[in-house]
């Protein structure tokens, strides 16, 4: 089958791989049907996080279930499914606490599983997945095509988002800052919306992500950075701050405007990969500021925002401005790397 191979800073190819067959009981072979580069995917791209020998890249993706183990209960060939970022068997003590994301026995796409068998990343034809019964969530029935775009983001950015409203404990009506306008901070306006925040100001430079920003319930824009950034928000909202912020980002600026417009007592709910993010404690305990968040247990939030995406009630796939096939995958990284797109689909 082909797959996408990370061989080294900004160096993506297609690559002929061996097809992944059932290795354990518990796992399932799923036949990719949409897949996606993350933000994250491009830290290892652009040589942030060093790349030390090709391996397989991917974690976001949705398909069709071609064979089950023989431990597998929950699913069978022909169910549509969604696959979390990460695999769990949500049942372990952190996963019935809602951290599958902290799974004792799950893992990630493109590595090893926790008895050292590779697992396929999300960028292929094909990917075996552990853990099925306790990784996978169907839908009732294979979905029409024009909702595969938001039950993809629900593999990862839209729980993400959802995350960060969720740790910064956005509540009906409060007002919400959302720094970062990629496709996470974008999901998170959709999520404070939801949850009934009166207001949300979305922190974006870039006028296409604006309107989508504006599009997913954003009601106030600002779009300068750094302290000018912060004094907007203050003006905004009459020097108080924000009840709660949403850090989307994962850089130490961007963590250092999240607290800053954060109000005395407000948390601010971070979901960006650190890279750089040093905490101001002193500031924080002198303003009761709290810090909450991390990796995102999507598979805690899935079967909701499935309902929600299949009734309407919300469309994240919205984020998706760029479709190419699996053999184009190359543009869909540098697409996402130039800004030339907010968020790359890609479809073997």
């Amino acid at each position: 089958m082909k797959a996408t191979i990370l061989h080294g800073t900004r160096d993506v190819r297609v690559e002929e791989v061996d097809d992944p067959t059932i290795q354990r009981p518990t796992d399932a072979l799923v036949r990719v049907t949409a897949a996606c580069v993350c933000g994250s995917d491009l830290w290892p791209y652009r040589g942030i996080n060093e790349v030390k020998e090709p391996r397989r890249i991917g974690h976001e993706f949705v398909g069709i279930v071609e064979e089950v183990g023989s431990g597998v209960r929950s699913l069978r060939p022909g169910d549509f499914v969604i696959a979390p970022f990460l695999f769990s068997d949500n049942t372990c003590p952190h996963c019935q606490v809602g951290m599958q994301s902290a799974c004792q026995h799950g893992g990630g796409y493109g590595g090893p599983d926790t008895e050292g068998i590779m697992v396929d990343g999300g960028q292929g034809e094909y990917v075996r997945v552990p853990l099925a019964d306790g990784t996978l969530v169907a839908t009732r029935e294979v979905p029409d095509d024009s909702l595969v775009p938001s039950l993809l983001t629900l593999s990862d950015v839209m729980g993400t988002g959802w995350h960060a409203a969720v740790a910064a404990g956005v509540r009906k009506g409060d007002t919400v800052v959302v720094v970062g306008d990629g496709a996470v901070g974008l999901c998170g306006v959709i999520a404070a919306a939801r949850m009934g925040a009166e207001r949300v100001v979305a922190m974006s430079r870039h006028e296409s992500r604006q309107k989508l920003a504006t599009h997913f319930g954003a009601t106030d824009i600002v779009a300068a950075r750094g302290e000018e950034g912060e004094a907007a928000v203050m003006d905004l909202t009459d020097g108080v701050g924000a009840d709660a912020v949403l850090e989307c980002v994962g850089t130490g600026e961007a963590m250092t405007t999240a607290i800053a417009v954060a109000r005395p007592g407000a948390t601010v709910g971070y979901v960006g990969v650190p890279h750089g993010v040093e905490l101001p404690i002193g500031t924080m305990f002198r303003r009761n500021i709290g810090v909450g968040g991390g990796v995102a247990p999507v598979r805690q939030y899935l079967p909701q925002l499935r309902d929600d995406v299949l009734s309407g009630a919300i469309d994240p796939g919205a984020v998706f401005d760029l479709e190419l096939p699996l053999s184009e995958v190359a543009e869909a990284y540098a697409a996402m790397d130039e800004r030339r797109a907010i968020k790359s689909l890609v479809r073997p």
